[in-house]
């Protein structure tokens, strides 16, 4: 936003709510979400003290929090490590041969592991890292596909102390040694290849040339995956199989202050150097696993699969981390998401029976785009709760997922989150109304709030910047190396934490993020939210999806351009052009009324999946966008 008097003009409205079914509102975690809320915000120290007596402490903490604003702490005192409560507080009950982690791979393989077999191999990773001089505090950079090798190298750093640093397999050389650099990494572990779309894809020479003339990394770990074993060299390179075979499966967690990192994750934003967000061993434990119970409504019985990655904060929360500590029955897939065919997340679910999921608005539009062949080919009954995030869930989308997905057995939850709070913070929980194209409610502990610059709530039905007045214990605790770039966060609306979103809340206090504040769009005067026109467009029948950019106009400031994937078995025409713009008009009147529609096959997105509304804007204007196309939101 410009100004502190320029107002976000809200343009449509709910037109459809849903109700969750019967049988899955009687047994949800989360039974009385306002009551519980209430008591959260009242008195925070006793709710979050609470969730964490359910788990194990190797020493209690003196207070639950000690907040001086931008800098925050949680179990003051408190000694943990957060693989005692995914691991070892399972192995001593009845879940010591429940299975833990079910992995599968595009090419047809499967591993599965039990939580005293995924134990073993953790202790065995702990004692291999510990061999070669990796002590607590010491940073890894992990830079593999979704594995258990992968997920057993997190943990494993976790276990003796040390900080992980994952970077998708997917990043470019540039984009991993900037990360490399700026962690000052001790080691990495890489896999020589990964595997998508039918594809042996080479990850080790993008090491090699990251790290070429890097003197601070001591040793090089190597998952050898195909069949031909690439040759090692230089003496600082060693075999991940030969260094774990040769260990002990005995290795006892490291006693970790609550505040002690846990991981960095960097994640970039528009400009300038990635960013290290620092998340820690206890805040970050006890949120995300109340999350899991309350959000996700995890059980003993559950089986629960992610399709995001662990390059990516929902791959570290609720791939590998909260549902292990949970106690939950982990699916976990390599490979894109519609490979084979676009029916192959549905066989997944129905050979497994997963019961809830999580998954992203992207993929959503992408199962829309092919229609029910494929969602119709298999039983999806077992699905009782399907969560999206990663950017605004479109309300055709919602609709068509309740539909053709969930139908009457299951129940589409939306959700709003980040890297730097790494957990829900807005949410549809499973016990309360759905509103297609709000993201939900503020979750238990965390208030948020719309303001105007000045940090004056805004209106119900009027937008503004979205923030978190105070902190909750799975935030951020700073950037990596950068304090000062942290403070600012707090600076925008002093005294909050700025989340960069725009959102409105209305007169039902849900809230509903309309995309970064740099994507507002100025159309006469009107100032309009990306997300609320691409909403109305994916309404069209014929749209699967789509972005919308400002373009300069001399007249009126800004005019939308629209960019639009059409769904299977229709026809690029200037009939449809015409017909989407009258559709967009009807729904959202004539100031959002695109002056440009082009139809494309794709559009530029995040690794995770974001479109890149930047990229498109730039593109248009003429300007450089460099290496923009590896980042991530």
């Amino acid at each position: 936003m410009r100004t502190h008097d320029e107002k976000i003009h809200i343009l449509s409205e709910v037109a459809q709510t849903f109700e969750p079914p019967d049988s899955l509102k009687a047994n949800t975690y989360l039974k009385d979400y306002h009551k519980v809320y209430k008591k959260s915000v009242k008195d925070p120290d006793a709710f979050w003290g609470g969730i964490a007596t359910e788990l194990q402490w190797m020493k209690p903490w003196k207070a639950v929090s000690e907040v001086k604003k931008p800098y925050h702490k949680w179990f003051v005192g408190g000694k943990v490590n957060i693989t005692q409560n995914a691991l070892d507080r399972h192995i001593a009950t009845w879940r010591k041969n429940k299975v833990a982690l079910i992995w599968l791979c595009e090419n047809g393989e499967e591993r599965i592991y039990s939580y005293h077999q995924l134990a073993r191999a953790v202790n065995k990773m702990a004692n291999g890292l510990k061999s070669i001089g990796v002590k607590k505090g010491d940073r890894v950079v992990i830079y593999m596909p979704i594995t258990p090798e992968g997920i057993i190298s997190m943990l494993a750093c976790a276990r003796i102390g040390a900080v992980h640093s994952v970077v998708f397999a997917g990043m470019g050389h540039h984009a991993l040694r900037t990360r490399i650099e700026d962690s000052r990494a001790k080691v990495i572990i890489t896999s020589d290849i990964t595997y998508r779309r039918g594809k042996a894809i080479p990850l080790k020479p993008i090491v090699d040339e990251a790290i070429e003339d890097v003197t601070f990394i001591e040793k090089v770990i190597v998952h050898r995956r195909a069949i031909e074993k690439i040759e090692l060299f230089n003496g600082r390179e060693l075999d991940f199989y030969e260094l774990f075979d040769a260990q002990s499966a005995e290795c006892d967690a490291a006693v970790m202050d609550a505040e002690d990192p846990l991981f960095i994750l960097y994640t970039s934003g528009t400009t300038g150097r990635p960013k290290g967000v620092v998340h820690v061993h206890g805040g970050y434990m006890v949120g995300t696993y109340y999350l899991a119970k309350a959000f996700f409504d995890l059980k003993d019985e559950d089986v629960y699969w992610s399709t995001s990655d662990i390059g990516w904060i929902v791959g570290h929360s609720y791939i590998v981390y909260s549902p292990l500590v949970s106690g939950a029955t982990v699916v976990c897939r390599e490979g894109a998401v519609d490979f084979p065919d676009p029916g192959a997340v549905w066989s997944v679910v129905e050979r497994y029976g997963v019961t809830v999921m999580f998954t992203a608005p992207t993929a959503i539009r992408m199962f829309m785009k092919f229609g029910t062949k494929f969602t119709n080919k298999y039983n999806k009954k077992s699905l009782r709760i399907l969560a999206c995030a990663g950017e605004p869930l479109n309300p055709e989308a919602w609709r068509w997922t309740q539909k053709h997905i969930c139908e009457d057995h299951g129940f589409v939850v939306d959700n709003f989150w980040q890297t730097e709070v790494a957990g829900p913070m807005i949410a549809t929980f499973p016990c309360i109304t759905a509103r297609p194209g709000r993201a939900g409610v503020p979750v238990p502990g965390l208030k948020a709030d719309i303001v105007d610059r000045e940090g004056r709530p805004v209106e119900p039905g009027k937008g503004g910047l979205l923030i978190v007045r105070e902190p909750v214990p799975y935030m951020l605790r700073t950037i990596y190396n950068d304090p000062k770039r942290y403070e600012k966060v707090w600076e925008t609306i002093p005294g909050a934490y700025f989340t960069g979103d725009i959102a409105v809340r209305d007169e039902h206090g849900y809230i509903s993020v309309l995309g970064r504040a740099d994507d507002v769009m100025s159309v006469a005067g009107h100032r309009i939210g990306t997300a609320e026109v691409e909403s109305a467009i994916v309404s069209h029948p014929s749209v699967a999806e789509a972005a919308v950019i400002g373009k300069p106009d001399a007249v009126k400031g800004e005019v939308i351009k629209a960019f639009v994937i059409l769904r299977a078995g229709n026809e690029q025409s200037e009939a449809l052009r015409a017909s989407i713009v009258r559709h967009v008009r009807h729904e959202l009147g004539p100031v959002a009324t695109p002056a440009e529609v082009v139809f494309v096959d794709k559009l530029p997105k995040t690794r995770s999946g974001k479109i890149m509304r930047r990229v498109l804007r730039a593109t248009e204007l003429g300007l450089d966008i460099g290496d923009i196309s590896t980042m991530e939101d």
